[in-house]
Order: C-alpha cells, then structure tokens, then sequence
C-alpha cells in the first residue's frame, strides 16, 4: 500500500511539472495574460480587464520570456508594429510590464499642442465622440478613484469625461478621453522617434505615464523594439470588482471585446 501512495504521489508531481512546462511553453510563444491595474487607457481598457497577449504578433526578445530570461539577443522572428496598435511591453528602466497605444513609428515626429497629438507636423483627426460616464469611486484592487472633467465629484456621483474619436495617419480609429485642458503634457516639445524605436501613448490622455515623459524623469521615454512583448487584440473578461470572485460586478458587455 505504501508503494502504490508513494507512486499515486510521484505521478500526481509529475503531473503539475509536466501542466507548468507547458503553461510556461504556451505563454512565452503564443498567448500571455494581462490584467489591466489602472485608467491610463481608458475607456478603451477599464480597470479589471483581462485579456492575452499576441506574442507572435512581433516576434522574440529577451523579454518575451518571465523575469526577461530569454537567451535572446534583438528580436527572432521579428515584425514591426502597426501605428495605432495596443502594446504590452517591457519599461525600459522600470521593469514592469506596460501597455499603450502605438503612435509614432522610427523616423516621425511627434508633438502635443493644446491636447491635440501632432504627427510629423499635422494634427490627427478628432471627431467627438460624446461622454464617457463612470463612477466616483475606489476601482480595481488598488482602489484607484478616476479623475474627472467635472470635479469636485462626491463618492458615488458620476465621474464625466469629454470623448473624441482620434483617427490616426493610415486610418487607425480609437477613442481618447480628456481630463482638464491645462494639463502638463497638453504642449511639448517635438520629439523625434530614433530608428528601432517606439513612441507610446495612453488613451486617458490626462492619466497616462507615457513617451511624453522622459525616462530620466520617471516616465517612459520611447521605447525600443527589444522591448516589446506582444500585441492586445481582445478582451476576454471584465470585472468592476475589486476581485474576479465577485461575480456581481462582471462586465458582461466587454467579454471577448474586440481592442480597436
């Protein structure tokens, strides 16, 4: 009887080694998840979605692995990103996964003036696109409050932001949201995307730690091509909820989303 617990334990371990092998084959080349922690690109992604990663989409990197542990030198199987396209990738200085929309490829300009995203020395075009309405209240498990365009807002009212559609150079059509029109990053200086590298920003262009910030004053900076992960097409689940078990607050609405 012992024998056979003993084997019963050595199959059950062998097993999970055997179920962790290939999790961990199946994310590094196909598919990884994420989980959407902050408002930065709302209201395209909302706190609590959950979505995979496209990792083919750009090919392989040293990041393309957990703890950037891939023996990779540039990227294997390489492909550029398309402007306008939604992005995991790696913080260059901090790390941590991010992800932004795609909207300076190497070699444009890019430049903010009065909130409008300027590209290689036109504007984009907006057309308006309403409000985007949501709750003054904690969200996710970090219990973040979102900021609103009609602040001072009470817990529990109704938090507003102004909503434009933004049609980028190529046809790319996204939704932005607009916080204040007095906000740091609503003018900057030209930038110009060095060669095998990216210039990101978040679609709450108000709440967004992006390439308008430079690395070496905590933001972002561009971001070079080794970097990236991988490719956001589609939401797979939503929760409002502080956690996924609270099944009352699930977005039914948003499940298997197409990202745009």
């Amino acid at each position: 009887m012992a024998g056979k617990a003993q084997g019963g334990i050595m199959e059950t371990i062998r097993t999970i080694v055997w179920a962790l092998l290939i999790a961990g084959v199946f994310r590094t080349l196909f598919f990884q998840p994420f989980w959407i922690p902050s408002g930065s690109m709302k209201d395209t992604l909302l706190i609590g979605d959950f979505l995979f990663v496209n990792k083919m989409a750009y090919g392989y990197s040293q990041h393309s692995c957990p703890f950037s542990a891939c023996p990779i030198e540039g990227r294997l199987f390489g492909s550029e990103p398309e402007r306008g396209d939604v992005v995991v990738f790696r913080h260059p200085t901090r790390g941590v996964d991010f992800i932004k929309r795609v909207v300076g490829l190497p070699g444009d300009t890019v430049q903010v003036i009065n909130g409008v995203l300027q590209i290689n020395g036109a504007p984009v075009q907006l057309a308006d696109g309403g409000l985007f309405k949501e709750v003054k209240d904690k969200q996710g498990p970090q219990g973040l409050v979102p900021r609103c365009e009609n602040d001072p807002v009470g817990t529990g009212g109704t938090c507003v932001k102004s909503r434009k559609i933004e049609t980028l150079p190529g046809g790319s059509s996204h939704s932005i949201l607009n916080i204040t029109d007095n906000w740091v990053a609503d003018n900057t200086p030209v930038f110009t995307v060095p060669e095998g590298q990216y210039f990101f920003m978040g679609d709450n262009r108000d709440n967004s730690q992006d390439s308008r910030f430079p690395a070496a004053s905590g933001g972002l900076g561009f971001v070079p091509s080794e970097y990236l992960i991988g490719r956001a097409d589609r939401i797979m689940f939503s929760s409002a909820g502080r956690s996924l078990f609270f099944f009352w607050t699930w977005r039914s609405d948003r499940f298997f989303k197409a990202i745009e």
